[in-house]
């Protein structure tokens, strides 16, 4: 099916790159490309369980985009195998994490960069 702009016909197939790939194609070829240690999220889920470890709530496969992987360190890269940097938190504890270290940071006069007002 087209649609035509300004005289133009458009279509709604996905347009050809150069190398006569569609961007879907490409996109497909990409997600093959992920490396294993970028899918933390996946071991994490697996190691630790489907589970809030803050609150405890119970998440199943309906709902476990609710469930979030926390890097206990801070630093998003460092991702050991083991997990031990990792804990699954729902959205609602995730967020109260990272807010409390706002509000701590805040009270105590520190600003976003570490410095000092």
């Amino acid at each position: 099916m087209s649609r035509t702009y300004g005289g133009r016909r458009k279509s709604r197939r996905p347009k050809k790159t150069g190398e006569s790939k569609t961007v879907d194609e490409i996109v497909r070829e990409l997600r093959k490309n992920i490396s294993p240690a970028s899918n933390y999220r996946e071991r994490s889920l697996s190691i630790h369980g489907l589970i809030c470890a803050k609150c405890g709530r119970e998440f199943n496969n309906n709902n476990r985009h609710l469930l979030t992987v926390h890097h206990k360190d801070g630093n998003h890269r460092n991702n050991p195998p083991d997990g031990s940097n990792w804990e699954n938190l729902c959205v609602y504890c995730h967020e109260d994490e990272h807010s409390r270290e706002l509000l701590g940071d805040y009270l105590s006069g520190k600003e976003g960069d570490g410095t000092s007002p």
